[in-house]
Order: C-alpha cells, then sequence, then structure tokens
C-alpha cells in the first residue's frame, strides 16, 4: 500500500441550486470536467489514491466519465454516502432524502482511507497550489501525543463569490502564526458592489470585512478525523430532532469543536489563487473561459490525460 496521501471527493451533493448534477458537467476544451482538473493538479502534487464519494446511482455514470482516464493513473476507489447510513439506535426521518452533510461524507469515506488525505468538492475548482500546499502538509505533521494536526486551505473572500447568487462559505478567524481560531459557517453570503455580506434572516445584512479568509472545503487530515466524525454524529441527530428533514452535519462544525476542545491544531494554509466553481447555470460561462484561458496560457494540456 502507498502511503502517499488520498484525495477523497465529496461528489454525493444533489446540485439543487444549479439545478442538475453540476459535478459531471462538461467545462474543459475536450469535454472534462472540473474534478478532473483537480486530480490532475492532485497527481503532481504526489497524491496517490482517490476517493470518489457519490450516491450509489450515480456510479456507472462516474466511472464511464472520469474513472476509466485516470484508473491506470492512480488507485480508485468509489464509496457511497447514504442517507440511511446512520448509527446503531436512529432510523431515517421519514421523508429525508438529502444527503446528511459533509461530515456524514466523509465519514462514509473511512474504510477506503488509509492514510493521510486531504478532501475537496467535487465542483471546485481550486488551482494547482492548493494541492501542493495540501500535499506538503500532509506528508509532514503526523498527530502528535496530545493534538490532532490537520490544515485548510484559506481562500480570500473576494476570490470565492460569484456574480449570480449566494454562496456557502465557512467564515474563518486566523491568529498571527497561522493557526485557525474559530469557523462560522455562513450559508448566504452574496456580493454587493465591492463587499461581501451575508444574512441569516433574509432580512439584515451583515459586511465581511475585506480579504478574509473562508473555507471552501478543503481540508488535510490524519486518521483522527473518522473517528471523531463518528463519535460526534449522534450527538448531532439528538440536536437536531427538531430540523431531522433539513439539518446537515457540517465537517467545519466539526473541526471547530475540536480546536475549542483543544483537540486539534488546523493550520491555514493561505492561497491567492482564484476559485471558480458552478453553484448556479450561470456560473458555467465563467468556469468555461477561465479554463480556457489556462490551457491558452500552458498551465494545462488541451488533452489533460494525452489520450
Amino acid at each position: 500500500m502507498s502511503d502517499k496521501a488520498t484525495l477523497v471527493i465529496m461528489a454525493a451533493g444533489m446540485g439543487s441550486r444549479y439545478g442538475g448534477l453540476k459535478q459531471i458537467d462538461p467545462v474543459g476544451p475536450n469535454g472534462e470536467i472540473i474534478m478532473e482538473y483537480s486530480i490532475y493538479d492532485a497527481l503532481k502534487a504526489g497524491f496517490g489514491k482517490v476517493v470518489f464519494i457519490i450516491k450509489r446511482d450515480m456510479e456507472e455514470t462516474f466511472r464511464e466519465l472520469i474513472g476509466k482516464k485516470i484508473e491506470g493513473l492512480i488507485d480508485v476507489e468509489y464509496v457511497y454516502q447514504k442517507v440511511d447510513n446512520l448509527p446503531q439506535g436512529f432510523s431515517l426521518p421519514e421523508g429525508r432524502v438529502k444527503p446528511w452533510g459533509t461530515g456524514h461524507a466523509v465519514l462514509s469515506a473511512k474504510d477506503a482511507v488509509k492514510t493521510p488525505f486531504a478532501v475537496i468538492n467535487a465542483d471546485d475548482f481550486y488551482g494547482a497550489n492548493t494541492y501542493k500546499l495540501l500535499s506538503d502538509f500532509l506528508s509532514s505533521n503526523k498527530d502528535s501525543d496530545d493534538k490532532y494536526k490537520y490544515c485548510m486551505v484559506g481562500f480570500i473572500i473576494e476570490n470565492t463569490l460569484t456574480e449570480n447568487g449566494h454562496v456557502a462559505r465557512g467564515v474563518c478567524n486566523v491568529d498571527s502564526e497561522g493557526n485557525l481560531i474559530d469557523i462560522h459557517e455562513r450559508t448566504k453570503i452574496m456580493k454587493f458592489d465591492k463587499e461581501a455580506k451575508y444574512t441569516e434572516d433574509d432580512r439584515n445584512w451583515m459586511v465581511i470585512p475585506e480579504n478574509s479568509i473562508v473555507s471552501m472545503n478543503t481540508w488535510g487530515f490524519n486518521q483522527s478525523i473518522f473517528d471523531e466524525l463518528e463519535k460526534g454524529f449522534p450527538v448531532f441527530l439528538n440536536s437536531s430532532m427538531d430540523n431531522l428533514l433539513k439539518a446537515e452535519y457540517f465537517l467545519p462544525t466539526v473541526v471547530d469543536r475540536l480546536i475549542k476542545e483543544g483537540k486539534a491544531d488546523v493550520k491555514v494554509l493561505s492561497t491567492t489563487d482564484k476559485w471558480y466553481g458552478v453553484t448556479y447555470q450561470e456560473d458555467k460561462q465563467n468556469v468555461k473561459k477561465s479554463i480556457g484561458d489556462m490551457v491558452s496560457e500552458g498551465k494545462y494540456p488541451m488533452n489533460l490525460w494525452g489520450k
């Protein structure tokens, strides 16, 4: 077994705002999808395995679209995020169809991940620097006797917004040594001229300070996170009893708790790269153009896999 880091790609989300399976929409000059660029960058940065977290009914599509292209280049495994995968003593609430969120997604990959690992979203383009930062951290930061050693790639908020609607981001407080102090999941952030603002009630909008660092669900973990996710899930379910049709077990919330409990040090690795993503259908043209420009500049080959 390779001790190279594993790339875990969360691809089971439903894409409700987008209106379709945005994870598999082509954006590259030869029909490449966003996560192909992520895998290409991760391979170059030294990752040795990719684990796709998907819904079971998407597996055939995934194998066809991307699996076959990369199976000879990197170890590949598929795991399923199943809405009925619940701890003992819990049953699926009637009417719940939506996956249980990013914390539950990562927990689904527990048996497939045997090394330090990075977590990313399937539909976000992070840039090559992100994977280099993650790979370097994961190869040299093991948990100590008294602290988990994790990391997060932090993006400047202005580099992560869309012109086409609102987005969700984890807004971070970072100390002078680059350690994450806390993270607040803001589920409705919008661009107002040059300012970013968020709301929690759809009426009052609060300004997010310029150049704030946000999480784009780009994490580096040692395997200790799996036990913490497992322990925290029943607690989350019990505390969400009044909202079990919609509540989500967010990965950043679990990380935030571990920092507050003094169990984890989380290093924020900052990048000035621009994020590209397809939250909305209208975002797609911008992503296609940006990737096309990068291909023209020689940052990526015209045909990623040379086939």
